[in-house]
């Protein structure tokens, strides 16, 4: 298996689980909330939804090129939203540490962008 199929399915399987655990967990909007985000409730669904279906693509490494862009800005508002302040308040071991998944996901999929155009990689 060629390693961007591999991270495809890793990828794409966080991102649908994700999408599947907001849905199943309305408390969560309420986080969405006191995070400062404006129409939290519509954000949570339309972010629950796009990780759904973004990862449901990257799985079966169709229409990359355009899941990836609204995963990257998920995980940038994933990021400022929720990992910022843990940097501001608790420091930055703590920031490091709340926000490796985070970083990880966000490298991997500004990756798998630059690979974009190079079709036999995902073949």
């Amino acid at each position: 298996m060629k390693p961007i199929k591999l991270i495809c399915y890793v990828v794409g399987f966080v991102f649908l689980v994700s999408g599947m655990m907001k849905f199943a967990d309305l408390s969560m909007i309420s986080s969405f909330a006191q995070m400062g985000i404006p129409f939290s409730e519509y954000v949570y669904f339309f972010v629950a939804l796009f990780e759904v279906m973004a990862g449901m693509l990257l799985i079966g490494r169709i229409f990359i090129h355009i899941s990836i862009i609204p995963l990257i800005f998920i995980m940038l508002g994933a990021l400022f939203f929720s990992k910022i302040p843990i940097l501001a308040n608790e420091g930055v071991i703590a920031f490091l540490f709340a926000s490796r998944l985070d970083i990880t996901l966000l490298v991997l999929l500004i990756f798998l962008w630059t690979r974009r155009r190079q079709k036999e990689d995902f073949a």
